[in-house]
């Protein structure tokens, strides 16, 4: 059975220099689980890795669509399967990577994603009915349909919104009830990356400020320019999305900052949701200058294991 190394944590704890270094020792190549690194353009709003760290070390399911196409769930599923497939033809061991926690499950466990195939009018009256409603209402209606995967879609991503409450209308069922898994295709380590909540907030405040001097004002201008609509579902992440308020005049800079700040916080506590620290599944290290040693020597002993 292939191997598979799953690194996992909340945003800005530090996982791209983690895998990175822990790739390099192990002769891996690392696949992102991230749905914000799909698309081109949108580089320093997602903290994507730079073209020389992707030069050290090959980085799979990065830039791979434009702003305005959409990546389902099972879309990157097929994609992870076969990138990882091609990795362990070389013979390098496939590190996967991210805080998108339905992107990693939907690998690790197996996740067979709904059969339901997309309905376009009943999705043009779900998001005619979100501009009605706003998508926080939109979602809260969801939650007394189906509060379990209420709970699981983040009520500011107003596709996954809409996709569930298709999915239910078109079935009857419950949009949780249809997610099926299969045996897992791979014999896989899962390693948490952690730091101090209080840590964890400095890094984040402190990567904003990074991100704003390193120019996303401007990139969001240019996303704008290219023709890309404000309210494109790649633009509704965090940072993007109060950017472009901001560059509409709607917020202030300052404004903007204090929400990235608050939404990223939540975010980060949402992830919790998905990467627990009781997990017996998951082997959790500290993130301090001996966090890849110690990695390192547990993915070996684990391969050893497996021999």
């Amino acid at each position: 059975m292939v191997d598979l190394v799953v690194l996992v944590g909340p945003t800005a704890v530090g996982k791209t220099e983690t895998a990175l270094a822990l790739a390099q020792r192990l002769g891996g190549e690392i696949v992102s689980a991230d749905s914000r690194l799909f698309y081109r353009g949108m580089d320093i709003g997602t903290a994507k890795p730079t073209q020389k760290e992707r030069q050290l070390v090959p980085h799979h399911l990065v830039d791979v669509a434009d702003p305005d196409e959409t990546w389902s769930l099972a879309v990157y599923q097929r994609e992870a399967y076969r990138v990882i497939e091609e990795i362990t033809g070389r013979g390098h061991l496939p590190v996967l990577v991210g805080g998108s926690g339905q992107y990693i499950r939907a690998i690790t466990h197996g996740w067979l994603p709904p059969e339901v195939q997309a309905d376009g009018r009943l999705r043009e009256v779900l998001f005619q009915w979100t501009a009605e409603i706003t998508g926080t209402g939109l979602h809260e209606r969801l939650a007394v349909l189906d509060p379990q995967a209420a709970g699981r879609i983040d009520p500011r991503n107003v596709r996954r919104t809409v996709r569930a409450l298709e999915v239910i209308f078109l079935t009857g069922r419950q949009f949780s009830d249809q997610s099926r898994s299969q045996l897992p295709l791979y014999r896989i380590l899962v390693l948490g990356l952690r730091r101090p909540r209080d840590e964890l907030y400095a890094r984040i405040d402190a990567r904003i400020e990074q991100m704003l001097a390193n120019g996303l004002v401007g990139e969001v201008e240019s996303l704008l320019a290219q023709g890309y609509a404000p309210d494109l579902p790649a633009l509704s992440a965090i940072g993007y999305r109060e950017i472009v308020a901001y560059s509409q005049g709607s917020m202030t800079l300052e404004e903007a900052v204090i929400q990235m700040r608050r939404l990223t916080r939540v975010f980060v506590r949402r992830q919790a949701n998905w990467f627990k620290l009781v997990d017996p599944g998951i082997h959790w290290f500290q993130a301090d200058e001996t966090v890849v040693d110690g990695m390192e020597k547990c993915v070996l002993e684990w391969k050893n294991l497996g021999r």
